[in-house]
């Protein structure tokens, strides 16, 4: 990134056999840092952005990363564009193989952690930004603020409404539970 407010960066070499000691971190990037990562995520703004946790040995190769991350955020209401203020608690569990296994089938079942190929290196604000990226919420919506319902049909025609587009709904008050 060629701006003058990078994103923010901590990077851990995990590739040198004789460093097998768990490294413990916790980072907190300042405002232009956040600044940077609501502009890399395309939000209005982060308000405060922690990542912390541990990075520890597993087995004889891999490492296990399990941390926490903290934000508050601010989004666009999907309906309004008025600004929305969320808050993210999100616990991150990864583990980094060494001889990861490629799937052989097209399909392949798809592990309960986390598990990536061990890089030379690790940028944990990388790894913060992907944690970040995936907590924020899709739609985020102002408080009280209703979506609504879109009816659209021809000049002429019965508009079909969500009610009418459920065909069983009015079976459900025809029917009457056992006694």
């Amino acid at each position: 990134m060629s701006d003058a407010t990078p994103l923010p960066r901590h990077v851990l070499r995990l590739s040198e056999g004789n460093q097998r000691q768990a490294i413990a971190f916790a980072l907190v990037p300042e405002a232009d840092a956040r600044a940077a990562v609501a502009a890399e995520l395309g939000i209005p703004g982060v308000r405060k952005l922690r990542f912390e946790g541990r990075l520890s040995p597993s087995g004889r190769k891999d490492w296990r990363l399990e941390a926490h991350l903290g934000a508050t955020v601010v989004q666009d209401c999907v309906v309004t564009l008025e600004p929305v203020t969320t808050r993210i608690e999100e616990g991150v569990d990864r583990l980094y193989m060494a001889d990861l296994p490629e799937p052989e089938a097209a399909e392949a079942e798809v592990p309960e952690d986390d598990v990536e190929p061990l890089p030379a290196s690790l940028d944990l604000g990388e790894v913060m930004l992907e944690a970040l990226a995936l907590a924020l919420p899709a739609y985020p919506r102002a408080a009280g603020v209703e979506l609504g319902e879109v009816v659209v049909t021809e000049p002429g025609s019965e508009a079909l409404t969500e009610e009418k587009a459920r065909p069983f709904a009015s079976l459900r008050d025809a029917i009457k539970p056992r006694e």
